[in-house]
Formats: C-alpha cells, structure tokens, sequence
C-alpha cells in the first residue's frame, strides 16, 4: 500500500485536495452567494481534480524510471516495486475516473463544454511527462499553470453558473480574489520548479534534458531564481498593506508565515550549490505555498471578527 501512495504523491494529492476544500469552506461558505455545486458535488469536483494529479504523477514516475535512478534512487519504484504494466493500469483507471467525473459536472452545471477542460488538463500532464519537461522553461511554466488552474477550477464550476446580471459585480470580485491567490500559487511552484531543476541536475543532464540548469549553468540559474523571488515578496507586501493592512490577524500571518519564509528563501538561495541546499528551499517553498492557501481562512475569519 505504501508504494502505491508514493508512486500517486499522496501528500501532495492531499495538499491540492485541501486547497481546493479551503477555498470552499474557508472563503466561498463565508460569503453571501449562490454556489453551483452542492456539498455531494463539489466532493466530486476535489476527487476528480485528485485523479487526474494522481494520473500524472503515475505517467511521470513512469518516464522518469532513467532520471530517478540517478538523482532519488531509493524513490524508485515503477519497475523496482511496483511493475510498469501495473502502473499504466492504474494511470488509465484514474484518468478515466477523474474525466469521467469532469463530464459528469460539467453537465451538472449546464455547461458540458466545459468537460473539455478534465481533458485538456489530463493530455497536458501526459505530454509534459513524456516530452514538454525536456525543453527549457516549458515544463516548469505546464506545472505552475496546472496548479493554479486547479484554484481557478473552483471558482469555474462553483460560481461561474450562478454568475446573473445582478450579482454579477460581487461575484467578479470574489473571483478575483482566486484569481490572485492562483497568480500567488503560479510564481511560487514556477520557481519550485526551477530549484529542483537545481536539486537534480546531474540525473537531468545525463537523460538529455534542457532544463535552465543545464543550460545556463548552476550558478546563473541560482542569480535568476534569486531575482524572481524578489517579485512575490514585493507583490505580498503591497498586496498585505493595499488589502489587508486593517486586518490585523491576516497581517500578522501573512507577514510571519508567508514573507518572512519568502525573505529567508531569498537570502539562502543566493549563492546556494549543493544539491541539500536546493531540496531544503524546496521544502521550504512548498510550506509558503501551504500557510498562503491557510491564509485565505484567517483572511475570512478575520473579516468575520471584525464584522
């Protein structure tokens, strides 16, 4: 059992899971609208979104046997504990669930076209694992996008159907509150993304990946990801004073949780060259990422409170 939660990523399975359960529970509940989805439904949309992550996870391990044994070789496990027949097996039963289930909502809300989308994602993780991952920078922009689209799917299937003339101004603002919290969720897993380029350079180079390490080198690929996180600690700031400077709770968080970890990113990856260094800020990036979405909670707890 274990191995076949390592092969889907459960623990990110289930941080996406809860991203999604947040901005429902923990931002749209709070606000006085009509929601698309029921509570069975929009169970089904999480689960969906999850089968398909976990279906690209699979495929990914899956063409990643080469690249693994070189940079995580005890992570091994298509082909080492579980076969790779068996694990093509299992990406089509998640496929097929997790557009299955697209199809099914996308119905549910009067829109099948938008099924297209469960679709669309599924082929992108396929062709990011099989070929985008190999060029410069394409793989990395897939994989941001991917995640912020699954934020962005929450407002899609939850709010867009209710959208009428009437409401039409509240619901354009919440929906730009996720859209900023995807922008948010874009830059921080684009520059992941890069530091474990960093983190597994030797594997990627010796399976004929371009990846901006490889290309440019260690040392100025460290200078860029070092000037790209200047731009979410600047956005933070000015988005915590312009939004929620009277908000004391949600600035304090986000001030201690978010920019201070974004700032020590910052000041630990300049210069960095060893590849501990990089899966450190990798981890540390993925906790940002964790207390960001945790943010939109205490920003509507805190609204709350001082209503």
């Amino acid at each position: 059992m274990m191995d076949f939660l390592r092969l889907i990523r459960y623990q990110n399975l289930l941080m996406l899971a809860f991203m999604q359960l947040l901005f429902r529970y923990g931002f749209l509940e709070f606000q006085a609208i009509p929601l698309a989805l029921n509570h069975w439904e929009f169970a089904l949309l999480v689960l969906s979104t999850v089968c398909i992550a976990a279906g690209g996870y699979i495929i990914n391990n899956v063409f990643d046997i080469g690249t693994d044994h070189i940079n995580k070789p005890a992570q091994v496990i298509v082909n080492s504990r579980i076969s790779e027949a068996t694990a093509y097996n299992y990406y089509v039963a998640f496929n097929v669930i997790g557009v299955g289930i697209g199809f099914y909502l996308s119905n549910v809300i009067g829109s099948p076209n938008f099924a297209i989308l469960f679709v669309a994602i599924a082929a992108t993780l396929y062709l990011y694992a099989s070929t985008f991952k190999k060029y410069l920078l394409v793989g990395n922009i897939i994989v941001a996008v991917l995640l912020s689209l699954s934020v962005l799917i929450v407002g899609i299937f939850v709010l867009y159907p209710n959208i009428t003339g009437d409401n039409r101004a509240t619901m354009g603002t919440i929906f730009q509150v996720l859209i900023d919290y995807a922008i948010f969720a874009f830059m921080i897993n684009f520059i992941r993304e890069i530091v474990k380029d960093l983190e597994d350079v030797n594997g990627d180079y010796n399976q004929g990946m371009q990846t901006l390490p490889i290309v440019l080198g260690v040392s100025r690929t460290v200078n860029i990801v070092f000037v790209l996180s200047l731009i979410p600690i600047g956005l933070l700031l000015y988005y915590i004073y312009t939004y929620l400077f009277n908000l004391v709770y949600a600035t304090v968080f986000g001030l201690i949780l978010i920019v201070a970890p974004m700032i020590y990113f910052t000041i630990k990856i300049h210069g960095a060259s060893t590849k501990k260094t990089f899966a450190h800020l990798s981890a540390v990036l993925k906790w940002i990422m964790l207390f960001g979405i945790l943010s939109i909670l205490v920003i509507s707890l805190n609204i709350l409170h001082n209503a």
